[in-house]
């Protein structure tokens, strides 16, 4: 199977391949229905706006103390024996994720599922120092046997259906080809379990990191995360800096937001809970736990008292599966870890508008990301507001702000607002364009693909209302 690389620069292309593909139109057609259907039917008896409610305080709250959280995150981590590693950005923490494989002379890494990972593109980081890191999430494995790269935060393998997956499996792993769903997922499950055992190393990510108990917090359905951070001798934990919460209390609230706008599950089947390494009395776990927490633009958008709702964010990928855009265009069109309106409003931070200036625009507006977000960001107001910055009409606090400025642009809305403001020029200049209508062209960009060209009025109104009062005289 060819494997297509993807950039956040060429959105527009890609998204014509895309819909221009009736295989990824239908299956992300058909799985992103059945997720808004299971989604709907697990609130069924909950008070959904409450509970969103309560979700946007918890995280409101721990943002509005995120400094002194982290702090007491670490004292307490430090506390249970997990030690903790600050990271400026992703190149940091590969770097001291590497050191810390290397120290203890790893060769083979086991990875449960983790986007900040994907986002610092660790896995070719330890391949390049000859460290092989595989990934245990089926989905995750799916796409690395693939050579690509998730196209959801929730289910990467989301745009391959049973057939491309038997595909995958058969030329990947040698397995007789089959479409039986359950042969295929024991047939991973078998080789993934070899590898557990023999990992030097186990990576995972982090759903919440507790401040008041420095517990993390790992919620997953296929146990791939329990194994990944208990049978290696070594855990490291990767997150980024806004995942923590204030109080035990407050993730479960935030779990039953999670589970249920991710999956529509009431509960997932594991909830994993590690506050420290393996202590002496104890059979299993590992002999060290490591948390790296990385910056990587974060601090940036905390520092905006409007951009930093973006970091409410509990990667439940409700907003993708709701969004007219990306549920026809895919997640591999944005180009960027984090796809649809979620990554649209975090990929610019993080990679800066330079290379994510269309990715604001990808949007129609409709305001369903915002409606059915669990813990209530107004990603639509987001939106907007990196439009401006991507013109250069922002605060400027984005990196890359002004990318998408236009000169020739820039001159148009500049005479347009001047003949706006100056009435006889205004007359003059609707009277003349009438009359050369004739030479208005047929195509004017991008407009002009879905559109038909407009063309001024043959005569004004003003003229056709004073012709009205002449003749109502007359008669």
């Amino acid at each position: 199977m060819s494997v297509q690389t993807f950039t956040p620069r060429a959105f527009h292309e890609q998204a014509r391949e895309a819909l221009g593909n009736p295989q990824i139109r239908a299956n992300f057609r058909s799985a992103m229905d059945g997720l808004m259907a299971k989604r709907r039917d697990s609130f069924g008896d909950w008070d959904l706006e409450t509970l969103r409610e309560l979700g946007a305080s918890i995280r409101l709250r721990a943002l509005a103390r995120l400094p002194d959280l982290l702090e007491r995150l670490e004292a307490n981590c430090e506390a249970n024996g997990i030690r903790v590693h600050w990271a400026e950005d992703g190149e940091h923490a590969c770097r001291l994720i590497r050191e810390l494989c290397e120290a203890r002379g790893a060769r083979s890494v086991i990875k449960g599922k983790s986007m900040v990972t994907e986002e610092m593109h660790l896995n070719a980081h330890l391949e390049a120092a000859g460290i092989q890191a595989l990934e245990s999430d089926l989905g995750e494995y799916l796409v690395q046997l693939n050579e690509q790269t998730p196209s959801h935060i929730i289910m990467p393998a989301i745009h391959l259906n049973t057939d491309e997956i038997a595909d995958v499996m058969h030329d990947k792993t040698g397995i007789e080809r089959t479409r039986d769903v359950d042969a295929m997922t024991a047939a991973a499950r078998a080789q993934l379990r070899e590898r557990f055992m023999a990992a030097d190393v186990g990576i995972s990510g982090v759903n919440f990191a507790v401040a008041e108990t420095g517990t993390l917090c790992l919620v997953e359905n296929e146990g791939n995360g329990r194994m990944t951070t208990t049978v290696p001798p070594v855990h490291i934990a990767v997150t980024g800096l806004e995942k923590v919460v204030e109080h035990l209390r407050d993730v479960a609230p935030l779990y039953s937001l999670l589970t249920r706008s991710a999956t529509g599950q009431h509960a997932t089947t594991y909830l994993n809970m590690i506050s420290g390494p393996r202590k002496a009395q104890e059979h299993d776990g590992p002999e060290e736990v490591h948390l790296v927490l990385v910056d990587n633009g974060r601090s940036g958008i905390y520092q905006d008292d409007e951009l930093l709702d973006t970091l409410r964010c509990i990667r439940c990928g409700a907003c993708m599966n709701h969004c007219p855009v990306y549920t026809r265009v895919g997640g591999h069109s944005y180009g960027t870890t984090y796809p649809g309106p979620i990554g649209s409003i975090l990929s610019p931070h993080l990679m800066g508008l330079e290379d994510t200036k269309d990715l604001p625009t990808a949007s129609s507006l409709c305001g369903a990301c915002g409606e059915v977000c669990p813990v209530k960001i107004p990603i639509p107001d987001l939106l907007v507001r990196l439009r401006r910055e991507a013109v250069g009409e922002g605060r400027g606090n984005v990196r890359g702000a002004g990318a998408k400025r236009s000169r020739a642009e820039l001159v148009a809305w500049k005479g347009w607002q001047w003949l706006a403001t100056h009435p006889g020029a205004w007359r003059g200049g609707t009277a003349i364009a009438g009359k050369l209508r004739a030479l208005t062209p047929s195509r004017l960009g991008p407009w002009t693909e879905y559109r038909t060209a407009p063309k001024p009025a043959k005569t004004t109104l003003h003229t056709l209302l004073k012709q009205r009062r002449h003749e109502e005289k007359d008669a």
